[in-house]
């Protein structure tokens, strides 16, 4: 999926504190049950701007990782860029789901119930690292990837430390061929708090050739998650994904 940045969607649960996020357009919705949904767009920008580095140059760096440098990478790393730990405002993600904006019709969704530590999959097709949670599992249909704009829905808390500034880069690969890049800003986040956002991922028409080879080619379909506050990164998650679902 190709460079654009995209902005997410929080809902901030304590006082209903909720702050944009920067000049891109964001778009809030009233929740069933009360606080504001913040739906984000991708930044758009140009992938060939940034020097292309590897992971090993990232890892030989041996000093915080920026999102410049993760922008530079043009293939799927084999391994963390952080450890678990460098996650010091213990932001917890609580719920996640897809769902296709047009038709609204929920594809996957995953919860983590209350007081519980691994996060279970509700319903769709998933399956989730439960030692780490730091990786995920996707199936869906063929019919996923002729969707033109998909919604995924976040929800998380944070610690007892104020987040200024809040980002997810998301890079999508196939076959060591970079797809899409999406870049979303979480902004401010309140200590203590529940956010709910969702990011809305408009993705490119892509040729037949290639859907079909995706399809035959289960879990070559790969990501990389990187989040950043104030420019630190501090949580890596992967994915991967089989388009061959039903058949």
């Amino acid at each position: 999926m190709n460079g654009s940045r995209n902005k997410a969607v929080p809902t901030v649960s304590k006082g209903h504190a909720d702050s944009d996020t920067g000049p891109e357009t964001n778009h809030r919705d009233r929740k069933a049950g009360g606080g504001m949904l913040k739906k984000l767009k991708s930044r758009r920008g140009q992938m060939e701007r940034w020097p292309t580095v590897t992971e090993d140059e990232l890892r030989a760096l041996g000093r915080e990782i920026s999102p410049d440098q993760v922008l530079g990478l043009r293939a799927v790393t084999e391994d963390y860029l952080c450890k678990p730990e460098d996650n010091v405002y213990n932001i917890d993600f609580t719920r996640f789901k897809i769902r296709d904006l047009e038709t609204g019709t929920v594809l996957f969704e995953i919860a983590k119930p209350p007081n519980c530590g691994p996060v279970e999959s509700e319903e769709g097709s998933g399956d989730v690292d439960i030692s780490a949670g730091r990786f995920v599992r996707y199936q869906f249909t063929p019919a996923f990837l002729k969707l033109r704009t998909v919604g995924a829905t976040v929800e998380f808390t944070v610690g007892d430390r104020p987040i200024n500034s809040f980002r997810m880069i998301e890079r999508h690969y196939f076959q060591g061929r970079l797809l899409k890049n999406f870049d979303f800003d979480f902004g401010f986040c309140i200590p203590n708090s529940r956010n709910t956002c969702e990011h809305i991922y408009e993705f490119p028409q892509l040729p037949d050739d290639l859907i079909r080879l995706m399809v035959e080619h289960p879990y070559e379909t790969r990501s990389d998650s990187f989040y950043f506050v104030d420019n630190k990164l501090i949580m890596h998650n992967k994915a991967d994904y089989a388009y061959n679902g039903g058949l």
